[in-house]
């Protein structure tokens, strides 16, 4: 996913996991888009993706029965 840093999605994912929640906590976190910031985009993609799978968590264990 970075290659200036070598960084991989999942660690990306595990950044998010372990409560990085923003783009620029996973970048501090990995290392990722430290140099050319050309993977900026795909980690955006990432931690929206973990936002949005979070949400709709959220939703259905509030969710009346």
């Amino acid at each position: 996913m970075c290659q200036c840093q070598v960084v991989t999605d999942r660690q990306v994912e595990e950044a998010v996991a372990d409560g990085a929640r923003s783009v620029s906590a996973v970048c501090r976190a990995t290392g990722a888009a430290r140099d050319c910031g050309a993977c900026i985009f795909t980690v955006k993609t990432l931690v929206c993706k973990h936002q949005a799978e979070e949400h709709t968590r959220l939703e259905v264990e509030g969710a009346a029965s």
